[in-house]
């Protein structure tokens, strides 16, 4: 059986697009070709819209069962929630800011940091975290020249280099484990923390090159600041995405994998198969989809393996899957908790014995709005847990992996990094979430192996590939990125 697209309106020239993947990276693909007059089809394999933006209901809560909030570092996410009519229920996390667990204990994360990276090695918050030679070393940075920029680099390189081992052990090597779920050593700076290495050139040192970028997107306000959120959760971007979609004429299906795509003429033949589904029955059935123009929206090895064999040069540049990171949320019954003893939550260095969790979230504390939902002396927390493994490591990753596990993982971790004792009896709800490879892991040589990976996607005419495996880990990253490649495509070659 062979199809087209069925958007409605008319096309640009009669012109079609397949966007393969419903996530948010697909959705706003998909947004910007209507936009520009394509008739336009989505293929999303699953039930759900909006990839590593989801919703689910604890204890009557309607909580985000993924991203939770977006880095303000780009306009691209406020442009869009305005774009769609949600630009008023932007809202900022409550300014008490975060904690950081350290082996010897917790203590509050300084302000106007960038990964951790304080701008200010003498301010009194960093200088309780590092102690007197810490700082020492720290400023050390301002004196040193700024050497020619290698190709790559790891954050941990770039911070051991230029702010020395505790500024990495203390306060980076907790958030970059809290936020990207990896060791420093393992990622590439230019991938999470886009254009920091460009300020240090400019600025001469490292702690002026992250005073610079804080200044642009926060003002200076204390750690999580640099971030927002949405009124009500975030997962209503992918409602209200999904809504705009199909109200322009997008045809949005899911239940289709697609599994092979063919150059065809002038055009791409996306082949597909009836993915299975709950309640479906029967031999899975096979279809096509013709178009002009094509965006392969899945995550990268999934990207890869669809394109091989229309771009067969690809064989080799696989990018390294995401490690699976575990969300376990707790709605309690806690009147304890009112006082927010951590803050908005707490970011855990992995040397801190006897904790599993690499993060946790005081969501009723981060959001004002929650915390009205929820009601006083109700609470919701999100702990995190899972690493990506040492690349050159044989040993297994341990911790907690059934969900009774995490459940009671998540009891004790919650108690230790809060201070206050949690058990099952406070317990109003409970959920665990799993999310594979939904993190890109931006290891040193990733950009590389994408830009490669783009340019040879490239040279076939129609074709474009995005998501945040590409564009780099967070909404921040990945909607601007989507936008402006589906744009580009409809351009054609320059």
């Amino acid at each position: 059986m062979t199809s087209g697209p069925h958007g409605g309106g008319d096309a640009l020239g009669g012109r079609r697009a397949v966007v393969v993947g419903g996530g948010i990276s697909g959705l706003c693909a998909a947004l910007e070709l209507r936009r520009a007059g394509l008739a336009v089809t989505v293929l999303e394999s699953s039930e759900r819209w909006g990839g590593c933006l989801g919703v689910h209901e604890v204890a009557g809560l309607a909580l985000d069962s993924g991203a939770e909030s977006f880095a303000t570092r780009t306009d691209g996410v406020r442009d869009l929630l305005e774009e769609l009519g949600l630009g008023d229920d932007i809202v900022a996390p409550d300014p008490s800011g975060a904690w950081v667990q350290l082996p010897a204990g917790a203590e509050e994360l300084p302000k106007a940091g960038v990964l951790g990276i304080p701008s200010n090695p003498w301010d009194p918050e960093v200088r309780s975290v590092l102690g007197l030679w810490g700082s020492l070393r720290a400023s050390l940075d301002r004196l040193l020249p700024v050497p020619v920029q290698r190709a790559e680099a790891s954050v941990a390189d770039v911070v051991r280099a230029r702010m020395g081992r505790r500024v990495l052990g203390r306060l980076v090597t907790p958030v970059v484990g809290g936020v990207h779920s990896a060791d420093p050593a393992l990622l590439d700076i230019d991938m999470v923390a886009p254009g920091l290495r460009a300020l240090m050139a400019e600025r001469g040192s490292l702690a002026a090159a992250v005073a610079a970028q804080r200044a642009r997107s926060t003002g200076g306000a204390k750690a999580g600041s640099a971030v927002a959120g949405l009124r009500g959760g975030m997962h209503r971007l992918v409602t209200a995405l999904v809504e705009r979609l199909a109200y322009d004429g997008v045809e949005l299906v899911n239940g289709e994998r697609a599994e092979r795509l063919d150059r065809v003429g002038g055009g791409w033949r996306v082949g597909t198969v009836q993915a299975a589904l709950p309640g479906s029955e029967g031999a899975p059935e096979r279809t096509s989809h013709d178009a002009d123009l094509v965006v392969v929206a899945l995550g990268g090895p999934a990207a890869v393996e669809l394109l091989s064999d229309a771009v067969p040069e690809l064989g080799g540049h696989e990018p390294v899957p995401g490690p699976e990171v575990k969300l376990v949320t707790l709605v309690l019954d806690k009147p304890e908790l009112d006082a927010r003893p951590r803050g908005t939550g707490v970011l855990v260095a992995p040397q801190v014995a006897g904790v599993e969790a690499k993060a946790l979230t005081h969501a009723t504390s981060k959001w004002a709005w929650l915390a009205d939902e929820a009601g006083r002396g109700t609470h919701v927390l999100r702990l995190s847990y899972g690493r990506a493994a040492d690349v050159h490591s044989t040993a297994p990753e341990t911790g907690p992996e059934t969900d009774d596990e995490l459940f009671r993982a998540a009891l004790a971790d919650a108690s230790a990094l809060l201070t206050v004792e949690i058990t099952f009896e406070d317990v109003l709800g409970w959920d665990v979430v799993r999310w594979e490879g939904s993190l890109p892991f931006a290891a040193v040589g990733h950009r590389e192996r994408v830009a490669e990976i783009r340019r040879r996607v490239a040279e076939q005419p129609g074709l474009a590939v995005v998501g945040g495996w590409a564009a780099g880990n967070g909404l921040a990253s990945v909607v601007p990125d989507a936008r402006g490649q589906a744009s580009r495509l409809v351009a054609g070659p320059a």
